[in-house]
């Protein structure tokens, strides 16, 4: 082989190495490595919310009965536990000495029942309800207490609680306005909370007992509660499921029924609903609607 053969074979080599470079193949006609890009997705986070949580009366007794402070919440806590955070209307005090009663309309609960909120992963209620005041501002300071060294934020009481989950902050807020009207401090409250968080959820205590349809001052009511920067509402105190509305693209729940209680004289008053919602970069991506029914006394489980 002369000089010009070999400079030509050199010259083709070289040709054939540059083109498997240009076309990303090595010369062990593996892919070349490419540059990495990585792109942030966020996390989704799971929020439920559940209709009134009385565990004094029937419930309690029933629960001493049962020698078990999880009773309540056995057939409904694991679901309930893969959530990120439950967010309930707690309708009755805690207090030392419960007097253990089935009837009346004076509730309160023991402080053991706490730990069946615990169980079930209930991080955040709204004390702002009819009940809560049933044993004065004594009983609602001592719920505030048995509340917080569950590791339980509470709200109701004119504050909001800020959880923060994989990056996105969720308030709370609760108003009662079955004893009082709305004012322009509860909306100053709301104007305020919406600058301090992501997704503001607002429990709302208020309409007709037994109805399964909102009446025009809860809707009134939940419209400016959205325009003043609710995300979503979650409401209690009807006992009976209500219907429910978008305002604004912000979700509005009338009425969730009861979760835990002990009304076991109607089938209406035995039904619930659960709502999970899931969150993405503070965005609402998915809802879902889950049936409760208290086919046990003071014990709800999921029905189709």
């Amino acid at each position: 082989m002369d000089k010009r053969e070999s400079f030509l074979l050199i010259l083709i080599a070289s040709f054939f190495m540059l083109l498997m470079y240009v076309t990303g193949l090595t010369v062990n006609n593996r892919p070349a490595k490419q540059p990495v890009i990585i792109t942030s997705v966020g996390e989704k986070v799971e929020i439920i919310l559940t209709g009134d949580v009385m565990l004094g009366r029937s419930v309690l007794t029933r629960t001493e009965k049962e020698k078990d402070w999880t009773y309540p919440f056995n057939k409904v806590s694991e679901y309930l536990r893969n959530s990120d955070i439950v967010f309930s209307n707690l309708e009755s005090p805690i207090v030392e000495n419960c007097p253990r009663t089935d009837s009346g309309m004076v509730f309160c609960t023991s402080p053991e029942l706490v730990e069946g909120l615990r169980f079930a992963n209930i991080g955040v209620v709204t004390v702002a309800n009819n009940h809560m005041g049933n044993y004065g501002q004594k009983g609602i300071n001592d719920t505030k207490r048995y509340l917080t060294g569950a590791g339980i934020d509470y709200t109701g009481v004119g504050d909001l609680v800020v959880k923060e989950v994989k990056g996105t902050k969720f308030g709370f807020l609760g108003f009662d306005f079955v004893s009082r009207n709305f004012t322009d401090s509860d909306r100053k409250l709301i104007v305020d909370s919406d600058r301090l968080v992501d997704v503001l959820i607002v429990g709302v205590h208020w309409g007709e007992e037994y109805k399964d349809k909102a009446n025009k001052k809860q809707r009134e009511i939940a419209k400016d509660l959205v325009e003043n920067g609710a995300d979503v509402i979650a409401g209690h105190h009807p006992h009976w499921i209500q219907d429910e509305e978008y305002v604004n693209d912000k979700p509005v729940y009338y009425s969730l029924g009861n979760f835990i209680f002990d009304q076991m004289w109607s089938e209406e008053t035995k039904k619930g609903l659960v709502i999970k919602l899931t969150f993405k970069d503070g965005k609402l991506i998915r809802e879902e609607k889950l049936s409760v029914y208290i086919s046990s006394l003071g014990q709800p489980e999921f029905v189709r």
